[in-house]
């Protein structure tokens, strides 16, 4: 996902992510007669047909797919990052990581089919059925692995190795899953000890939108042992909720993290120049942090580097 305006590109995100609650808990790898818990550790490299479990139902791919689709720029990454890069043929126009990722006027939003089936793709992966996706590629007999944004970083995990599975990569996969786990481990351990939680603002757009613990997103910052300011906010439950700046002053975090640096050009001298925004502690302190928006919204492989940008400037503020 990658953000282009303020209010609506916030309330996409939010949409994006909350439609991943529809999706199917039961998410799984099948080859042969056999169901893997974990997805995509026990079938070999190469080794077809393989039947997956998505969101859109069992998909059985009959041969390593050698023309793949991406209409979701967080699988693109996870394709690229497990080694099928070269199978990939088109990806959507919201898929700019990595640079080599062919990128074209295709959107995962308003998906059209024609264009989709004009690359002769023998998959195509997506995070949404909009558009009637899911019948459509059905109805031209083109296999789609349905794979909503992740809820917790299992989900992430999860897709990865289903990934791997579907392309032939399987232990590509299970070396990514392994690495990324290693580093959040170690990313995790070197928090210091505190005897009060820090407290945070993590900002989506200039009109302070935000997202709150019940979110990917918010989970993250969980795992540094933060304390969100919007979750006691959130009256609607949305997980997105909008806070007004008297709220955000009143508050007072001890960390600002700005995930609107691009889609916003929002910046630590912008938030500083806010009417009466220089006197929260964060600003004074300089502990506004400048996000890349694409990392810190998307659920692939990166969702490590994310961490690492919090576990850092979480542990530079002195304990006290």
């Amino acid at each position: 996902m990658m953000r282009r305006t303020t209010r609506p590109a916030a309330l996409l995100v939010a949409a994006l992510l909350v439609v991943a609650a529809c999706g199917d808990d039961g998410d799984s790898l099948e080859t042969g007669d056999a169901t893997a818990a974990s997805p995509a550790t026990t079938a070999p490299a190469g080794t077809f047909p393989v039947t997956i479990r998505a969101a859109n139902g069992a998909v059985t791919i009959e041969e390593r797919p050698e023309r793949i689709v991406s209409l979701s720029a967080a699988l693109t990454e996870m394709l690229f990052a497990i080694g099928a890069g070269e199978q990939v043929v088109a990806v959507d126009e919201q898929s700019n990581h990595p640079p080599e990722a062919p990128t074209t006027n295709l959107s995962g939003y308003t998906p059209n089919l024609e264009a989709i089936a004009g690359y002769d793709p023998d998959l195509v992966v997506a995070s949404d059925d909009l558009g009637d996706l899911v019948a459509g590629l059905d109805a031209l007999d083109l296999p789609l692995l349905l794979l909503p944004a992740a809820r917790a970083l299992d989900d992430t995990w999860q897709q990865v190795e289903q990934l791997g599975a579907a392309t032939g990569h399987v232990a590509d996969a299970a070396a990514v899953v392994a690495d990324g786990r290693s580093r959040i481990e170690a990313l995790v351990g070197r928090l210091p000890e505190r005897d009060e939680p820090l407290t945070y603002f993590h900002e989506l757009d200039d009109q302070l939108f935000t997202a709150t613990s019940t979110t990917f997103i918010g989970q993250i910052y969980a795992m540094a042992g933060l304390r969100n300011i919007a979750d006691a906010a959130d009256s609607d439950a949305t997980g997105y909720p909008q806070l007004s700046a008297e709220y955000v002053l009143e508050q007072d975090p001890d960390l600002i993290f700005l995930a609107d640096t691009k889609c916003c050009a929002q910046s630590l001298a912008t938030v500083a120049a806010r009417p009466g925004w220089d006197r929260l502690s964060a600003v004074r302190d300089g502990r506004v942090i400048e996000l890349d928006d694409d990392i810190a919204s998307r659920w692939g492989p990166r969702v490590v580097d994310f961490l690492q940008v919090v576990v850092d400037a979480t542990a530079a503020v002195p304990v006290r």
